[in-house]
This record gives C-alpha cells, structure tokens and sequence, in this order.
C-alpha cells in the first residue's frame, strides 16, 4: 500500500465551516481520484454509533460500493450497508486552497453547533485507506475509553505486533 492515510491532525474549523486537509491526506485523495481536476472526498456520516465522519477516496469507496452490490438486493444486510455508506454520505470536492466546507449533515455528526464555528478544533485522524474527522474533544474522549479496552489486549506486556496475522 503506497499511498496511505497516516497520521493524526488539529484543524480548525472556521466560521464559513471550513477546514485545511492535511497535504499528506490530499495527495492520498488525489492518487484516489485520477483524472479530476480537484480531488473529491467520500464522507460517510452514517452509523449512529460513531462520532466521527469516514472519508474514503473515490476509488476506495467504489471498491466498496461493489462489494455491496455482491450481496442479494432487499436483504437486511444490503439494505444497513446501502443506508450508512451510501444514503447517509456526500461527495465534495477539496477546493483550490486545499479547503473543505463541511456540509450541514457533517457538521450535524460532528456535534458542531452554529456557535461552535470558527472556535473549533477538528482532529483528522488517518487509518490507512481512509480518514475520520472527529470533534477534538469527542477524539480525545475516545481515545481515553479505548486505551483501556485495548491495554486489556495486551496484558502481560505482550508487543502489539503479535496482534497481525502471520506473514504469507
């Protein structure tokens, strides 16, 4: 995987709702979308048990787009996979100055009042084929919860590496 979302990153949201992708995050969008002037964003703002919004690449989502179409039309799982990936996101476009204006249902996930606008920190948080925008502080409270879950994975002092599948 050459190209990935790495990394973790403050920024701030100004009061026309706009916020910086990280460079390193548009290069990744951008050798996701060849071929466009602009590079585009996937976000899904579905799932309510998240407090973030997944950003996948074009090309990423329509990899997934097709595995969702493998499965039978009108079952259960087609039709939550269809509403929280498909229904449930947007498409936009990274403008000229590398700048995203949040769309209202984003900033409506995000936990991102009116008010909130231009004093607020988002984090974007890289995870290899996509990205998640989170509210700074809803991330930093996330991030206590699941260091404990996640120590409990490594009792005993066990390297975190033995977690990966064997290598082929």
């Amino acid at each position: 995987m050459a190209e990935a979302f790495r990394g973790e990153f403050n920024q701030r949201v100004d009061a026309k709702a706009r916020v910086l992708i990280p460079v390193t995050f548009r290069r990744v969008l951008e050798a996701g979308d060849p071929g466009s002037q602009r590079p585009r964003i996937v976000m899904v703002y579905g799932d309510p048990r998240r407090q973030f919004v997944e950003c996948y690449t074009v090309e990423e989502m329509t990899a997934l787009e097709a595995r969702i179409l493998q499965l039978p039309a009108g079952t259960p799982q087609r039709r939550l996979l269809e509403r929280n990936y498909i229904t449930l996101s947007t498409t936009i476009e990274v403008d000229e100055d590398g700048r995203i204006v949040l769309p209202p249902k984003v900033r409506e996930k995000l936990g991102l009042a009116q008010g909130d606008i231009g004093a607020v920190e988002s984090i974007f948080a890289g995870t290899l084929n996509t990205f998640q925008i989170w509210k700074r502080d809803a991330f930093e409270a996330d991030l206590a919860e699941k260091e404990a879950e996640e120590a409990a994975l490594l009792e005993g002092g066990i390297d975190m590496l033995t977690l990966l599948p064997p290598q082929v």
